[in-house]
């Protein structure tokens, strides 16, 4: 702790916050300043398990050495170019993506939001150009409760009425469909082929709650999408770079999609990176000026990312996701026969929740995880009475068992 801050407490930073920022987010009453590994500390050095990650951006812990050394040695070298020139870091970058999850091409850009605005433009521009569709008229099938990012096109395919309320006119050219239905997907698909470019879908809809659709929704959804000539668009996002148990979500159904998007872990959360993938016949109808991004494939990102995903292979993160998301779900359940104040857990790899039993509207969730601040986990709900619980992947079967006993003691001694 800095000799400045120690003079300050944690509200004087809240106070602050509140007072010169937007008031677009509600965090818990809890101001942190440093972070390692699974571990992060707040103003006043208290440590904390983190159990959200960042949103799981920060997969590989934080302040993983390899990525900060990375980050160092790029930072004082060259930081950007734009993309106006080459630069000696983008092409290995590209290499290393594209070979690790088996594709032709990579377009590069920085945030979440931005690389699903560019899989969107990408699925349009291959419809018209590729497919056939007439002008103006492609269409693109989302699923209900989806959550792909905050923009005003990204909002105009979203029921959330946070997301959505207030913010159109909005952006035609979307269906929506219930998640994980199958039958609804092909009605969809029979009576509009010729208009579909692309389905997009969370593999796990995340900030829907960690909903996991049914084995084979994933597998059957692809196949339909090649029957009718439609991208298969997977938003990966939070699901991808091991956090389910596999480099990406997808592959635990063997599904390779037409178009994936990554982010967030993508730099071990050091720095906004996000990527688009896809094979060159799907690609190559993006020409010189008609895409980019002054950020998109900086130096210093593509560094970042290099060293990030280097983390995921030589740490084997999706082997470690795999087991002990299932060793974690199997306490909690036996966690959850102690009280009537959960009502179930669900999840893939370190990808979890908790369902508490009340109302979406309650504040029960919330005050749940104002507990397990004070006893040393943090945590946060998402939509009202569900707890997302996603540790960063480079946890300890040791320390993942002291969670549980976290969770155990607050669970079974909160009081309503």
């Amino acid at each position: 702790m800095s000799a400045e801050t120690q003079q300050k407490n944690a509200q004087y930073f809240i106070d602050l916050e509140d007072k010169h920022g937007a008031h677009n987010y509600h965090p818990l009453p809890v101001v942190l300043e440093r972070g390692e590994g699974v571990y992060v500390w707040d103003v006043e050095g208290k440590r904390y398990y983190d159990f959200l990650s960042a949103y799981s951006a920060v997969n590989q812990g934080h302040s993983h050495p390899k990525i900060v050394d990375a980050l160092v040695k790029q930072a004082q070298t060259l930081a950007l170019t734009s993309r106006a020139f080459y630069n000696s870091k983008l092409g290995e970058y590209e290499k290393k993506v594209t070979s690790l999850f088996g594709f032709d091409k990579v377009l590069p850009m920085n945030s979440g939001a931005e690389a699903v605005e560019t899989a969107i433009k990408l699925a349009r521009k291959w419809a018209y150009e590729v497919k056939g569709v007439h002008g103006n008229n492609a269409k693109i099938i989302v699923c209900e409760n989806n959550f792909h990012g905050r923009t005003t096109t990204i909002v105009s395919f979203s029921n959330d009425p946070d997301a959505h309320n207030n913010y159109g006119p909005f952006t035609p050219g979307f269906v929506k469909i219930p998640y994980n239905d199958l039958k609804e997907l092909e009605t969809v698909l029979e009576k509009d082929a010729e208009n579909i470019a692309a389905f997009l879908v969370e593999p796990i809809q995340g900030e829907a709650g960690v909903y996991v659709p049914d084995e084979g929704f994933l597998k059957k959804a692809s196949e339909l999408c090649k029957k009718y000539n439609v991208l298969f668009i997977a938003d990966e996002v939070q699901t991808g770079i091991a956090r389910t148990g596999r480099l990406i979500a997808c592959h635990h159904e063997d599904v390779q999609p037409d178009v994936l998007i990554l982010g967030k872990a993508l730099s071990g959360g050091m720095y906004p990176v996000s990527a688009v993938l896809a094979n060159d016949n799907i690609m190559k109808v993006i020409h010189p000026g008609q895409h980019g991004s002054t950020f998109g494939g900086n130096p210093l990102a593509c560094a970042v990312a290099t060293a990030a995903l280097d983390v995921v292979e030589e740490e084997n993160l999706s082997e470690r996701a795999e087991k002990l998301g299932e060793k974690f779900r199997n306490e909690i359940k036996k966690v959850i026969e102690k009280s009537d104040l959960v009502h179930s857990v669900r999840g893939k790899g370190l990808l979890n929740a908790i369902i508490i039993n009340d109302s979406q509207h309650s504040p029960t969730a919330w005050n749940l995880c104002l507990a397990l601040k004070e006893n040393g986990l943090l945590a946060k709900p998402t939509h009202g009475n569900i707890i997302r619980l996603a540790p960063p992947l480079v946890i300890t079967e040791e320390q993942l068992m002291e969670c549980v006993a976290i969770l155990e003691k607050t669970i079974v001694e909160f009081k309503k």
